[in-house]
């Protein structure tokens, strides 16, 4: 028999990044990506950065497990600039890594 208590308790977490009716991006963490999409969608939370931003436009998002690495990538992508942003919607790694090494100098 399994012993549960041990394995980890893995789920479905997302990391997305919003592209709201002014251009500016939203990143968020949820654990339901369709019902938090609506969310921002219809302005579920008038106090929410993308309620008088929408209509809002899906632009990347990635599925975790662990809810710890998706808090850590989201916090990661929140401190990225615009373009890097938009290099990875494009997939275009390179772009990413040369504008990773131009932070560090």
């Amino acid at each position: 028999m399994i012993n549960k208590k041990h394995m980890p308790n893995t789920h479905n977490y997302f990391v997305y990044i919003l592209q709201c009716a002014d251009g500016s991006y939203y990143v968020g963490v949820t654990n339901d990506l369709e019902v938090r999409l609506e969310q921002h969608q219809i302005g579920y939370d008038p106090k929410s950065y993308t309620f008088t931003r929408r209509p809002i436009v899906l632009k990347y998002y990635q599925r975790f497990t662990l809810i710890e690495q998706a808090i850590e990538f989201e916090k990661q992508l929140k401190g990225w600039s615009r373009k890097k942003k938009e290099a990875l919607f494009d997939e275009n790694w390179e772009e990413v890594k040369r504008l990773s090494n131009l932070k560090k100098k």
